[in-house]
């Protein structure tokens, strides 16, 4: 049977379902299974399947003791009309790459693929026997797209709440209009005095805060747990794309079945490359996975050093969600890598809790290198390589798009291997940017560059982010970092 247990030690046995309700451990590990990779998932008849039956073999294998009924009616509801696109994830020929577009959801961001489903999975997840009354707050830092993700996922959704913080200042006027405009009786936002990290360690904090727990449960019968990629199934609906983009390789006959393909993919807390670490385990030709950073390049230092270290300047971006300095996710893979060392992890996260920074053994760096590759954009390089996609493909990228398109373009590619850039937000979230970056007009507003943006480039801008102009701003509040735990349970109390 698979069981789940934190990446720092092997307490724990929970199923899927106890993981996902849970969030993240009670030692603050995340949680991982050593049985993930002993089911394969078979590529031999891919090409041609629908998004929804891959998802239900790859999640299949994943999260064993969700019965096929109640998968089957999770990714129903998660991947039907609210996608803009049939295919859920289409895949592009973009110059002699391919670009695999992750944002065509309600929210128009990557995490819409993951956010759409955890709320069904959440829904399959009350222990029988418990408290009729209990409900489940989710509880999440945003550094700017997860946050409506889970927000539109969650809205009014039965049984549960919805807390989330985002850093005040530091994500796109629509991704804060998003956020802020959102309906629902059960949801509630506020910006935090801080940057994304602060609030990612202040949430991380609060679910370990046992005192507050038994208050949360006792006052307010609630509990509480995370639609951050900490959280097992907010990560997992990740892996099924990789797959989807091998599908369509294999049905307009780029590949056969077996050949091998490289992902270069934009990330900031490791979650969504992750995912395709998880692919290869399961069977996936993957051949490499390329990290792609932003100027906050923490992970290109770690994957050509072997010392991660978060004790540097922090950059406020013009790719905001990749503005991070602690990439959470990266804990699963040192954990697989060092072949479940658990002591390991809980030395390597307990430096850089005490002393800001940690590295790792030389044997588990080779290892991670094999497959890894990295790469990183400054500020210029991403407006060059917005300006450079429209110019060459007449494709129109966002800031974090870009940063990938550009490292894409620094590593030599192999004609024997087809590479697929992960597209992980529509340009419309990010329209001055775009705009700046093109040589287009960017003075007035967000919702005047988009319409700028789309009267050039003959794109439509999505119709949730071009209704944000007119909606009503609900949530106003501001807090402070050590205020968070406070507004939580006030907060809860109100819901």
């Amino acid at each position: 049977m698979t069981t789940f247990h934190s990446t720092r030690s092997t307490t724990d046995s929970l199923t899927s379902k106890q993981a996902i309700r849970k969030g993240i451990a009670d030692d603050g590990g995340l949680f991982v299974t050593d049985s993930l990779g002993q089911t394969k998932v078979s590529i031999d008849d891919l090409a041609g399947k629908p998004y929804q039956a891959i998802a239900a073999e790859v999640l299949g294998a994943l999260l064993p003791d969700f019965d096929e009924a109640e998968l089957g009616q999770c990714i129903a509801e998660a991947y039907g009309q609210q996608w803009s696109d049939e295919r859920i994830t289409p895949l592009k020929p973009l110059g002699d790459d391919y670009v695999l577009e992750l944002f065509n959801g309600p929210t128009s961001a990557f995490k819409d693929v993951a956010l759409q489903i955890l709320p069904r999975f959440m829904a399959c997840t009350t222990p029988a026997g418990g408290d009729e009354d209990e409900r489940i707050m989710i509880l999440t830092a945003t550094s700017g797209d997860t946050g409506k993700a889970a927000l539109a996922g969650f809205a009014d959704a039965p049984g549960t709440a919805i807390t989330v913080f985002y850093p005040q200042g530091k994500v796109s006027q629509v991704q804060e209009l998003q956020m802020t405009t959102q309906t629902g009786s059960n949801v509630a936002v506020a910006a935090v005095e801080g940057n994304f990290d602060d609030a990612q360690s202040a949430v991380k904090r609060i679910f370990g805060d046992r005192e507050l727990a038994d208050r949360l449960s006792s006052d307010s019968h609630v509990v509480l747990s995370s639609a951050n990629s900490i959280n097992v199934g907010r990560l997992v609906p990740q892996v099924v794309y990789y797959f989807a983009a091998y599908a369509q390789l294999l049905e307009s006959q780029v590949i056969n079945v077996g050949d091998e393909v490289e992902f270069v993919v934009p990330t900031g807390n490791f979650g969504d490359i992750l995912a395709g670490y998880y692919a290869k385990l399961l069977g996936l030709p993957v051949k490499h996975l390329i990290v792609a950073s932003d100027k906050n390049n923490v992970l290109f230092d770690f994957l050509t050093t072997g010392t991660y270290n978060r004790q540097r300047p922090f950059f406020q971006t013009i790719s905001p969600s990749m503005d991070i300095l602690i990439s959470s996710n990266l804990e699963r893979m040192l954990y697989y890598m060092a072949e479940g060392d658990t002591r390991l992890i809980s030395m390597l996260m307990n430096d850089l809790n005490q002393w800001g920074a940690y590295e790792i053994p030389d044997d588990v760096l080779a290892k991670i290198r094999h497959l890894f590759g990295c790469g990183w954009a400054d500020e210029d390089q991403v407006r060059a390589a917005i300006h450079d996609c429209w110019e060459k493909n007449h494709y129109v990228i966002d800031p974090h798009t870009a940063c990938a398109y550009f490292v894409a373009q620094q590593i030599p590619p192999d004609p024997l291997t087809p590479r697929v850039i992960l597209s992980t937000a529509s340009p419309y979230k990010f329209p001055r940017v775009v705009n700046e970056s093109l040589g287009l007009d960017a003075t007035g507003t967000d919702f005047e560059c988009m319409d700028v943006l789309s009267a050039a480039t003959g794109t439509t801008a999505p119709a949730a982010l071009r209704g944000l102009e007119t909606a009503d701003v609900r949530f106003k509040d501001v807090v402070a970092i050590d205020r968070m735990e406070a507004y939580v349970e006030q907060t809860a109390k109100a819901l």
